[in-house]
């Protein structure tokens, strides 16, 4: 696992485009993708920038069931919004917050399956959750329904006008999806993701409470922190 330190987010972003824009310009064709306010300026820099997408494939961890991805608190419209927009892939999956749960699951895994990711983002979560995997979830989990916890929720109701309108289930990406990608780049910033950091850096081996400590067993690792989220390892 590598670690790279930055000052602060925007370095840290600017380190993420640099290793994404690599990854592009040496072959990679498939980028699994991350929302949320941690990737936002990473996707700022990309639609800033001339790299060209439109060869390659995006899939997304994870979607709001319940919201169709016209709906402007899906992930699908964050995504169109902050990326794909500016920036359109060849192709872009992100799982059907409107389709039933057998079948999008057997779908999406299939997607996985003809799209292996040569380079995945991912964020973090304050009690080390990786995509919508919180703490108890299988290592072995593939694509699945999952429901938020109460914190997942808190955090996320900033985006939507009061609490109750916050989905209170999802698709996710299981851990062992995540697992098949060929590379991963964690970015985490900000003094609340300090513990998450020191949990993940300092793991000597996976345990369920901490999901993403299931990266300990992952050949290519990087993660980027900034000085706050890096206050507890340095």
């Amino acid at each position: 696992m590598e670690i790279i330190y930055a000052k602060n987010k925007d370095e840290g972003s600017t380190k993420a485009y640099e290793i994404i824009r690599e990854a592009l310009d040496n072959g990679a064709e498939v980028f699994g993708l991350a929302t949320g306010s941690t990737p936002e300026s990473v996707y700022e820099k990309l639609v800033a920038s001339d790299v060209d997408f439109s060869d390659a494939v995006s899939v997304n961890l994870d979607e709001y069931i319940g919201l169709a991805g016209t709906d402007e608190q899906s992930y699908r419209y964050f995504m169109e919004q902050h990326l794909f927009n500016e920036k359109p892939f060849k192709a872009s999956y992100v799982p059907n917050g409107l389709n039933d749960e057998a079948e999008e699951i057997e779908r999406y895994e299939q997607i996985l399956a003809e799209n292996p990711v040569d380079l995945q983002l991912l964020g973090i979560g304050q009690n080390g959750h990786i995509a919508f995997n919180e703490p108890g979830t299988s290592f072995d989990s593939v694509t699945h329904k999952v429901e938020l916890t109460d914190s997942t929720i808190q955090a996320n109701k900033r985006n939507f006008e009061k609490e109750e309108d916050v989905p209170r289930y999802a698709y996710s990406m299981g851990l062992s999806s995540i697992m098949k990608a060929k590379k991963i780049l964690l970015l985490a910033f900000g003094e609340e993701k300090a513990q998450a950091v020191k949990d993940l850096v300092t793991a000597e081996e996976p345990t369920g409470e901490i999901p993403s400590t299931i990266l300990v067993n992952h050949p290519d690792v990087t993660v980027i922190v900034d000085e706050a989220a890096a206050q507890l390892i340095q």
